[in-house]
């Protein structure tokens, strides 16, 4: 089960994560048994809630998650980069059993990073130390196999820049337990090094060339018991090895790390490592998690999002929640977009209060209705969610919500309401697939390859505008200290290697005559009542409206993504 505090794992005890831009968490060995595969494909996992808590009020979003069976991968970034963070895609390759099992393999989440092409993959390779082939011959696989559409970069190499990590399993050859463990005592890491086989295969494997690490000042992170920082004691006693680790890859050969300060050419990108370390606070599993802090820079290609949102700085009247935007020329848009208000610290795209559909009845404007308002005093935030692109294309900076409580007390964070004036109240269904919580390989893009099967297809942000026409769409050059327009992104990189995971209920869930007791109580008191759909569970409800709320849009997935 996670641990209760992960602040720690993600530096959010440091200054080094409040500047920080995007966040990728990799997770291996998380429970896959059927009955919690079945669990978390309804709700949403517990290692995924818990980030998802911990870094919202940091202003963290998720941005794209994906899962094949026991393997996660979670990317975060703070919102205001939201709309510079296009063409999200995802894939899985499947290598245990020869491809036809996913407790092995690799997940990977590419996504365009203001115009900069950018890959995160996280691995779970074959154990044990005469494995170092296997290792290589399914890394080359994963290579191979994961494709994503698109022509800016359709292999995992062809990206400018390129995170790879996870539980890789290199060993320690040559060297026995005694002098392995000998050397970790008396802190003399670098004599193990040259036996690591990671890093004699990063000389003698092509398949690996051009991938950097930074020096492995921490001791090794496997084996440990269970509970402690002590090394293996059972009968098998394992020999110690830095089998979880994080490298990257520039594209540019000529390009290596970044000098301090130094200001790169238009289109060039060096990264520079901050931090490379473990984790031995942390001991739910029998490896220790890895972490790592990176600065990358490069000269912005984005300069507007997608999408402009203008907005008044208060609503304090309902016939103020009128909405403007403006799409940049090329911006694909389609007929399912909405604009959804979110309150400060959301944390993911369909973690709305209230939504519109992004129609064009009199220009680019919408309105929400009163009844879709949140009621009190708060501070939200808009933002315009593509569904092409299944990522939010526009946002505009925190602005105030004051309205009057009603009569009633409804409660200022009911988020069940719809946001069209013709649309009744959307519902949210126990176990349908409109759940805000996006359930591992829900993402529409996702895709699933295995080497022995066919191909599947398939804040504090205050900058003036007091004007009510000003554009509230924070530019990048507001959020980043540099001059010009190099920004600045930083990728903390989290693993973690989880040996069992519970469930909390995202849900109560009531006996059939419960329910129903409730509903006939309900309607004997004068309560509207819904009309039950053929396909909804007993005792859950649906909106009698012809057209889907936005929870249900991306209802996509891969066979291994669910």
């Amino acid at each position: 089960m996670p641990p209760n505090d992960v602040t720690s794992l993600l530096h959010l005890n440091t200054g080094e994560t409040n500047d920080a831009d995007v966040i990728a968490i990799g997770l291996q060995e998380v429970n896959s048994k059927i009955n919690k595969r079945l669990k978390d494909a309804l709700f949403t996992d517990q290692w995924s809630e818990l980030f998802m808590d911990v870094l919202s009020p940091f202003h963290f979003v998720l941005v794209s998650t994906v899962r094949m069976q026991g393997v996660i991968l979670l990317v975060f970034a703070k919102y205001y980069h939201l709309p510079f963070l296009q063409d999200v895609q995802t894939d899985c390759t499947r290598t245990g059993l020869g491809g036809y099992w996913g407790n092995k393999g690799g997940v990977s989440i590419r996504l365009s990073i203001f115009g900069h092409m950018v890959c995160f993959l996280n691995c779970h390779l074959p154990a044990h130390l005469e494995k170092a082939e296997q290792r290589k011959e399914d890394f080359a696989t994963i290579l191979h196999m994961q494709q994503f559409e698109g022509r800016a970069a359709s292999g995992i190499l062809d990206h400018d820049l390129v995170f790879w990590f996870g539980d890789l399993n290199f060993r320690i050859e040559s060297l026995d337990i005694r002098f392995v463990k000998y050397a970790i005592d008396s802190n003399i890491l670098s004599q193990l090094w040259e036996k690591d086989q990671l890093n004699i295969a990063k000389s003698t494997w092509p398949v690996l060339s051009g991938f950097q690490e930074g020096p492995l000042n921490f001791p090794p992170t496997f084996k440990f018991d269970v509970g402690t920082n002590k090394y293996d004691s059972s009968a098998k006693k394992r020999k110690p090895a830095w089998t979880d680790r994080i490298l990257w890859k520039i594209k540019s050969p000529s390009v290596g790390l970044g000098a301090g300060g130094r200001r790169p050419s238009r289109g060039v990108l060096s990264v520079s490592q901050l931090c490379y370390c473990s984790h031995m606070e942390y001991t739910v599993s029998d490896h220790k998690p890895v972490a790592a802090i990176f600065a990358v820079q490069f000269a912005s290609k984005a300069d507007k999002p997608p999408v402009e949102i203008y907005v008044a700085d208060e609503w304090s009247r309902p016939e103020q929640a009128v909405v403007r935007y403006k799409m940049a020329a090329g911006f694909h848009r389609s007929s399912w977009d909405w604009i959804g208000l979110y309150r400060v610290g959301f944390r993911h795209p369909k973690d709305y209060v209230s939504y519109v559909w992004a129609r064009t009845v009199s220009g680019l404007q919408v309105m929400f209705s009163e009844e879709t308002l949140p009621k009190g005093k708060g501070e939200y935030i808009l933002g315009y969610y593509s569904n092409t692109s299944s990522s939010i294309a526009g946002v505009t900076e925190p602005f105030q919500i004051s309205l009057p409580r009603s009569e009633e007390g409804s409660s200022p964070t009911d988020s069940s309401g719809s946001s069209s004036e013709e649309e009744d109240d959307s519902t949210l269904v126990l176990l349908a697939p409109k759940s805000r919580s996006p359930s591992p390989g829900k993402m529409k893009r996702h895709r699933s390859r295995s080497p022995s099967l066919a191909k599947f297809q398939g804040l504090i942000l205050r900058p003036s505008s007091r004007d009510r026409g000003t554009s509230r769409s924070p530019s990048p050059q507001s959020r980043r200290g540099l001059p010009g327009d190099i920004p600045t992104i930083h990728l903390p990189l989290a693993r973690a290697d989880p040996r069992n995971l519970g469930l909390l209920p995202a849900l109560r869930l009531e006996m059939i005559d419960q329910a129903l007791g409730r509903r006939r109580e309900s309607a004997d008191q004068g309560y509207p009542c819904r009309r039950m759909s053929p396909t909804s569970p007993p005792g859950c409800s649906t909106s009698p409206k012809e057209r889907s709320s936005p929870q249900e849009l991306d209802s996509h997935s891969c066979a291994m993504g669910r």
